[in-house]
């Protein structure tokens, strides 16, 4: 059976200070996403023992085990590709056209949309992840979504970038100014690729980027 891995940074684990600090990126991507691969590999291995020998109640029992670690995979190889360096081109809310346009259209500015995108993550209940998707792909329809746990956004919906709210992103750093700093959420980074955008939305005190 094919293992899954633990994929590669596309940037060095202190290219994104100040903004995240090395040690949270190397205990969140080294420790955290690779616990959740693990946990995976041996869901997926354990399934395939139960499949072969038709043990109906241990694949039920791995139903949330696959649930839970197959999204926090999924979901963490997605918030990866999310990000880039500070200063990277594009870096600002003017490097992706597309996207202010569409955010802009459906909550009136970007300012407004950062508002109302702080709200639902502040309204999480306990653990979760934040969202901005594609509603059922279509272009331009945008939605705000959050998810329990590590489950990952649903099809036909389309994640465009998502924000990890689980403690381990950010508690070594920025405690509960991870989202919200004097009232203010900060993008650091916007990339337009393939006409899809990516977008990581972090928040350190007393510091905006725009």
């Amino acid at each position: 059976m094919a293992q899954h891995t633990l994929p590669p940074l596309p940037y060095a684990y202190d290219a994104l200070e100040p903004i995240i600090s090395k040690q949270i990126m190397e205990l969140h991507h080294q420790k955290h996403h690779q616990t959740y691969i693990n946990n995976l590999n041996a869901a997926l291995a354990a399934q395939a023992t139960a499949t072969n020998s038709n043990d109906v109640p241990s694949l039920i029992s791995l139903q949330q085990k696959l649930r839970f670690n197959g999204g926090g995979h999924i979901n963490h190889s997605l918030f990866w590709k999310n990000l880039t360096p500070p200063g990277t081109p594009g870096n600002d809310i003017g490097g992706a056209p597309v996207l202010r346009e569409a955010i802009v259209s459906r909550w009136g500015s970007h300012e407004a949309f950062v508002k109302a995108f702080g709200a639902e993550l502040l309204g999480l209940q306990g653990s979760g992840w934040g969202w901005l998707v594609s509603k059922g792909g279509a272009k331009g329809c945008l939605e705000i979504q959050t998810t329990k746990d590590q489950d990952p956004v649903n099809a036909p919906d389309v994640p465009i970038f998502g924000v990890d709210m689980w403690e381990h992103a950010y508690y070594l750093q920025v405690s509960l100014k991870y989202v919200v700093s004097k009232g203010m959420i900060c993008f650091c980074i916007i990339r337009l690729k393939n006409n899809l955008c990516s977008v990581g939305l972090f928040c350190i005190a007393e510091e905006k980027i725009v």
